[in-house]
């Protein structure tokens, strides 16, 4: 086989795979990730389903597919968004990051359902989905790390009770952070998602009118219940 034909193949398998998941992504905005069939993206692309699935063994591979896309898109914009205040202090920089992601989520609302919205009945998440799912808290932890390195953070002092926790999970995530820093930044990641969450998918209805005044003001309360500090 010569190359330019190899080369035509090539970049017609990821137009097709383009295209396969655009439209999975239309039918998720449709139906919900539940209703995923790939039948139906077969159907509405012209294709039989035996070709499709060259391309996508099964519908959970599909799904594994399009949450990674979505989370490396939701990390490419906080990434994006950082880099332009890279060199400012620690709580601006981490309001920035914060105030990406609710933009990417607002842009995106069924993709941001797709990675943080109900569970999709008979679906577990692979381990290949780990590495773009950590982005946006990576870019939270360096944070932290470089506050730490620098004019340190003021966090909380941990319970007793829950010292042998947090340092498991310091140990996994951050082992050159204080037990009680990357706790208390768990704590917070898991908040700012909860934010997310409730204006994306209206729970904020007729209770915050100004939502973003208030998402501003929660995400720099959150910095400072990390142990960020202010600049003077």
């Amino acid at each position: 086989m010569s190359s330019a034909t190899s080369g035509a193949r090539a970049r017609a398998r990821v137009e097709v795979t383009a295209a396969i998941k655009d439209e999975a992504r239309r039918q998720l905005a449709a139906d919900g990730a539940a209703k995923l069939s790939l039948r139906a993206v077969a159907r509405e692309l012209g294709m039989v389903s035996s070709a499709l699935y060259r391309y996508f063994p099964s519908r959970d591979d599909l799904l594994t597919a399009l949450i990674i896309d979505a989370y490396d898109s939701l990390g490419a914009a906080a990434e994006g968004a950082h880099a332009e205040v890279a060199s400012a202090e620690p709580v601006r920089r981490w309001t920035v990051v914060c105030e990406a992601v609710r933009s990417w989520a607002l842009a995106h609302p069924h993709e941001y359902a797709l990675i943080y919205g109900s569970p999709v009945p008979g679906y577990s998440a692979p381990d290949s989905t780990i590495e773009a799912a950590a982005r946006v808290g990576q870019l939270l932890i360096g944070i932290l790390r470089d506050a730490h390195q620098g004019r340190g953070v003021a966090a909380r002092p941990l319970p007793g009770g829950l010292r042998p926790e947090a340092e498991r999970i310091a140990a996994d995530l951050a082992p050159d952070l204080p037990p009680a820093v990357i706790t208390a930044m768990v704590a917070a990641w898991a908040q700012l998602f909860g934010l997310v969450g409730f204006e994306v998918f209206g729970q904020f209805n007729r209770v915050v009118e100004d939502r973003s005044a208030f998402f501003s003001y929660a995400v720099t309360q959150l910095a400072h219940g990390v142990g960020l500090l202010e600049q003077k």
